[in-house]
């Protein structure tokens, strides 16, 4: 019975089940979106625990095909490796090598698991002995010298057979010296998925553990972008749609949800978000200690991600992800 002036319009009418909640959500979730990170070395049967990210490991190659298959039967359409090299330089060699631990991996998941999407981050920091992700001289990362490296590292990756390349170093003019590379080697129909706003983020930290990709001097803020800056973004992003960018991210994700919608409704481009490495730990952490609910707040927050605006989510926990979303 309403009461006298009680409004007729009752939004908790559509809400009083599951399948009414479900007919009528805004928002979804669906394992197509996903993609799993991955972290490669040389050997055999190795599966490396990273301390900082419970449940992430770096793998031999034989592990990343087993774990690629594992994903892929779970219906996740695609990868993001990472190499972690054998040896390290002032020139990032191990990158653009024919033989590189990135370029033998991708042949091996394209051989062994055809349809698996395999998208390879572009970047020198994991390759370089002092960490950055260009040319050092003189303490100063140089921009328009390691460009070159980026362009040769991206071919090699698409000649060894990735779908996508993804480069990460936030060097200005990047993605045109790739797209260039690549349309000049012949693959012109490789995509570029470019971390268009890539933060300086102090979420980073379980990452470079899981890429052994630390700085030996100083940061990244002179390259990555300062957090304070939405504005910049923007421009950052249109930078590299102008240069020939066919996917943009965002990174981080979580505490960057108002740049992934500006970033959305600005250019329309299929929108990834990435949710990194320390979101993903302070979640397993805070579960493992039995203060949250590690299903309900991972699925949280990748629907608050969707929301804003991705399309694609990237996370370390895709095959959970996967699984919860069947149940």
């Amino acid at each position: 019975m309403n009461l006298p002036g009680f409004p007729v319009i009752r939004p908790r009418r559509l809400r009083q089940s599951a399948a009414l909640r479900a007919l009528v959500a805004e928002t979804h979730l669906n394992v197509s979106q996903l993609i799993l990170p991955l972290f490669a070395r040389s050997g055999r049967k190795i599966r490396h625990p990273i301390k900082s990210m419970p449940g992430v490991f770096q793998l031999s190659p034989d592990e990343i095909v087993r774990e690629a298959a594992s994903a892929h039967a779970a219906g996740i359409p695609a990868v993001l490796l990472f190499g972690i090299p054998d040896n390290k330089d002032d020139r990032a060699s191990g990158a653009y090598a024919k033989n590189g631990i990135v370029q033998q991996v991708t042949r091996l998941l394209k051989n062994e698991l055809p349809s698996l999407l395999v998208v390879t981050d572009v970047c020198l920091c994991e390759y370089m002995a002092h960490g950055h992700c260009g040319i050092v001289q003189n303490g100063k990362i140089l921009n328009d010298v390691s460009l070159d490296l980026l362009a040769r590292t991206a071919v090699s990756h698409a000649a060894a057979g990735a779908d996508i390349v993804a480069p990460s170093d936030m060097m200005d003019g990047r993605v045109r010296a790739i797209r260039t590379g690549l349309d000049e080697a012949g693959l012109e129909d490789t995509p570029i998925m470019s971390y268009a706003a890539k933060f300086a983020s102090a979420f980073y930290g379980p990452f470079r553990d899981a890429a052994e990709s630390a700085p030996k001097f100083g940061d990244r803020r002179s390259y990555q972008m300062d957090a304070a800056n939405a504005r910049e973004a923007l421009r950052e992003t249109a930078l590299d749609v102008s240069e020939g960018a066919d996917i943009v991210m965002v990174k981080p994700a979580l505490a960057y949800l108002d740049i992934i919608r500006q970033v959305k409704t600005e250019f329309g481009l299929p929108t990834a978000a990435y949710s990194v490495s320390g979101e993903y730990s302070m979640i397993k952490s805070a579960a493992a200690q039995g203060w949250i609910d590690e299903r309900a707040v991972t699925l949280e927050s990748l629907l608050a991600m969707r929301r804003a605006g991705a399309d694609i989510l990237i996370t370390y926990s895709a095959k959970d992800v996967a699984s919860w979303l069947k149940e």
